[in-house]
């Protein structure tokens, strides 16, 4: 038996990601505590779903009023999981809305632009992405702009969520059967347009892409690109943000030296300088393979290709990736050829696919909980970043500050592979920070300050949904399912 194949456990029985919660109308839980925790809870709610409507536009909502003003593809899916919660009829059309702005070539832009936000709201803008007629040849749409890159594949998990929140509209409404098409040709673009590595795994070629924008682990593979000058772009975030807390200007002299490339290469895959391999991912691609999967099922068509699919990305993700010297998964350079050696939240991402085998699950916990992350000991929350690494900053970014999706998906990757007492930690540190610092954007890991922008979209609908689980009751069994289709 060879090493990929002894870190990938072949479950007894089939673990399909991410049973849903209870369903509508089921009585709210009423959290361990008395009724003064009840009561914080029930102020937390009420937060949460005000966020959510100050920010909702009639047909998606933005992360926040005044930082991001347009809707953003994977801020949308984890807004759709909380907003399940709440009415999955808007939850439903979070997802169509997005859905709608697909390109031909399958690719999900990663910004959806609204006209009436003027130009110089946010940058770069539609007139610096120019989808409709540098994306011609890609399929971009014509009736809306959009970017040319891509984010995090997180929607058939969301999708999937969604349903089960309320199978008999969705049912009604025919959702499912709309979104799936969109959906497979989503998942068909990344996995045969963007495995630029050879290896079965998916590249992203920004860092945007892959959502965590100034990690360190860019560092190296950004060093390649030739920064555009300051003069020629004029940074919105920084109305908006503290300097100290966002990318460099020579970060985003990188950025958007390799999105012009991009653009100007008319979006086509394969040539650019940056190519990386990250786990967190592939790991939400495989995750949403798995949800594809039971959306497929409950169509009535068949399913079993899509998990072996699954099973092999999983496999492939062991077998690139994993670092068991350091006990989490690394990114690869696709480019440079090499594994890039930083610690960051994206290699404990995978801790939410049910095909890890008990070793590979006991390091990245043990790495967890150890000094480079602290969880449990130094700090209450996951930072973005090793602790004990050079870049490290609690305020800066995705450089060492904790963001609420990251939290989420750990909470629920500890949940599935049975270690409760670390998922309700964190599940209560989340909550807890979300109301303290007005579900701000990402927090300071050890104080748990808020940074950024407050009133964030996906920080409101992460919260929503971690406060519809019981931490007395959930098990393994959220993220699992029975039948395999």
């Amino acid at each position: 038996m060879d090493r990929t194949t002894q870190l990938i456990a072949r479950p007894a029985e089939c673990t399909v990601v991410y049973d849903p919660a209870a369903p509508p109308g089921s009585p709210h839980v009423r959290a361990p505590g008395g009724d003064a925790r009840t009561t914080g809870r029930s102020v937390l709610r009420r937060g949460a779903e005000e966020v959510l409507e100050r920010n909702w536009t009639g047909t998606s909502t933005v992360p926040s009023l005044g930082l991001y003003p347009h809707q953003w593809s994977w801020d949308s899916a984890f807004i759709a999981i909380g907003l399940r919660h709440v009415s999955p009829r808007r939850a439903q059309t979070e997802l169509e809305t997005l859905l709608a702005a697909q390109w031909g070539d399958g690719r999900v832009p990663h910004i959806v632009f609204n006209p009436s936000v003027p130009l110089d709201a946010y940058f770069p803008s539609p007139d610096f992405w120019r989808s409709s007629t540098a994306g011609r040849a890609a399929g971009a749409p014509r009736t809306v702009q959009t970017s040319g890159i891509v984010q995090p594949p997180v929607h058939a998990l969301a999708a999937w969520l969604v349903h089960r929140a309320d199978p008999e509209l969705s049912r009604a409404r025919g959702f499912l059967a709309r979104v799936y098409p969109r959906l497979a040709a989503w998942h068909r673009y990344l996995l045969h347009r963007r495995d630029l590595g050879g290896g079965g795994l998916v590249s992203v070629v920004h860092p945007w892409e892959q959502g965590m924008d100034n990690a360190p682990a860019w560092d190296a593979p950004l060093a390649r690109v030739t920064p555009a000058p300051a003069r020629s772009f004029r940074r919105a975030d920084l109305d908006h943000g503290a300097a100290e807390d966002r990318p460099t200007d020579l970060d985003y002299g990188r950025y958007v030296r390799l999105a012009a490339g991009y653009r100007d290469g008319g979006y086509a895959d394969g040539g650019g300088e940056f190519a990386v391999e990250d786990p967190s991912f592939n790991a939400l691609l495989i995750a949403s393979e798995h949800a594809l999967a039971r959306i497929a099922h409950e169509l009535g068509a068949q399913a079993t290709a899509r998990h072996a699919r699954a099973e092999r990305l999983t496999a492939a993700l062991v077998d690139r990736l994993w670092d068991p010297e350091r006990g989490l998964f690394l990114c690869r350079d696709v480019r440079g050829g090499t594994l890039v050696g930083e610690r960051g939240v994206s290699g404990l991402v995978p801790l939410i696919l049910p095909g890890l085998a008990r070793e590979v699950v006991s390091a990245v916990v043990r790495t967890l909980r150890g000094p480079h992350f602290g969880l449990g000991t130094t700090t209450r929350l996951v930072p973005s970043y090793d602790l004990l690494g050079e870049a490290f900053d609690p305020h800066r970014y995705w450089r060492g500050p904790a963001w609420f999706n990251t939290g989420w998906l750990i909470e629920r990757g500890l949940r599935l592979h049975g270690r409760p007492a670390e998922a309700d930690a964190l599940r209560e540190a989340v909550l807890d920070t979300a109301l303290t610092s007005d579900f701000a954007e990402y927090v300071d890991p050890y104080t748990g300050e808020g940074c950024g922008t407050t009133g964030f979209g996906w920080t409101a609908a992460l919260t929503l949904d971690l406060l519809h689980q019981d931490s007395t009751t959930t098990t393994s069994t959220v993220f699992k399912g029975g039948d395999r289709g």
